[in-house]
């Protein structure tokens, strides 16, 4: 007997097919949400939107453009989105492809954001030279494997203890993802900006480079003056109390767990160029 002959169970058995696709399209989403593929992702959304308009214009040679890059495109997104790719395969063979993952609770995220403030206030005083970047939605993945492993639980007391000079963590950064110390004595990225004050060394370079390629917030203590700063969006702030970066802080990670919220990044210092 045909499963077309009840109406019922093959309208049901559509329903079900859908939800699965979305419920599998919606965690792959999930996967790459927290990595750089999301604006790689972007770029496609971009390309395929202006081979339509010119499609509709009757632009021939733009047209043909796209039409080129769709055609190897899906070669192209196996090259390029390789490592989030390999990611996904190693969750779906650990099995934590569909498990449930969140930003931190409130209560945890003051926890996070006490440590920080702490461990900052203490190094700044005694202008021990401290890089503490914090992942947002663009995942460091990349950068975390350049440094030494720890997925230790966050407090200020090991963040200090990292940052004594002449141990052997003390040399690079500091990533943090979620409520965790990702990884220490990681390599990031130095900014080629002209704009970046020429007293400022290789720590206030590699905190701009990382806010460059990615949505973080970065921390800098200087070794020379003690003073603070923060790098977000390319931007450097610097001569921060820890009043203000407490402010940021708190401000970031309540744009972390509510995206529409808007307008609650406030800046208080001296903002160089």
């Amino acid at each position: 007997m045909a499963f077309e002959e009840f109406p019922l169970l093959h309208y049901l058995g559509i329903a079900v097919d859908i939800l699965l696709v979305w419920f599998v399209i919606y965690k792959l989403i999930m996967v790459i949400r927290g990595t750089k593929a999301v604006q790689l992702l972007k770029g496609i959304i971009v390309i395929i939107l202006v081979r339509t308009l010119s499609q509709y214009l009757g632009l021939q040679t733009l047209q043909w453009l796209m039409d080129q890059a769709l055609t190897w495109g899906f070669l192209a997104i196996i090259i390029i989105f390789q490592p989030e790719l390999r990611r996904a395969l190693e969750q779906l063979g650990r099995g934590k492809l569909f498990s449930r993952s969140g930003a931190p609770e409130e209560e945890e995220q003051q926890k996070i954001i006490d440590a920080i403030t702490k461990a900052t206030d203490y190094m700044a005083k005694r202008r021990i030279g401290a890089l503490v970047t914090i992942e947002k939605e663009t995942g460091m993945s990349d950068y975390i494997e350049t440094g030494i492993p720890l997925h230790s639980a966050l407090s200020s007391e090991l963040l200090i203890n990292i940052f004594i000079p002449n141990t052997p963590l003390h040399d690079g950064a500091v990533i943090l993802q979620k409520n965790q110390i990702a990884a220490a004595a990681c390599y990031l990225p130095l900014s080629e900006s002209p704009f970046i004050s020429k007293e400022l060394g290789t720590r206030h370079r590699a905190a701009v480079g990382i806010s460059e390629v990615t949505d973080s917030i970065t921390i800098v203590v200087s070794e020379e003056t003690g003073s603070i700063s923060v790098t977000r969006n390319g931007e450097l702030h610097r001569n921060l109390t820890v009043e203000a970066l407490s402010e940021i802080l708190v401000s970031e990670f309540g744009k972390q767990a509510k995206v529409t919220s808007s307008n609650l990044w406030q800046w208080r210092g001296k903002k160089n160029g």
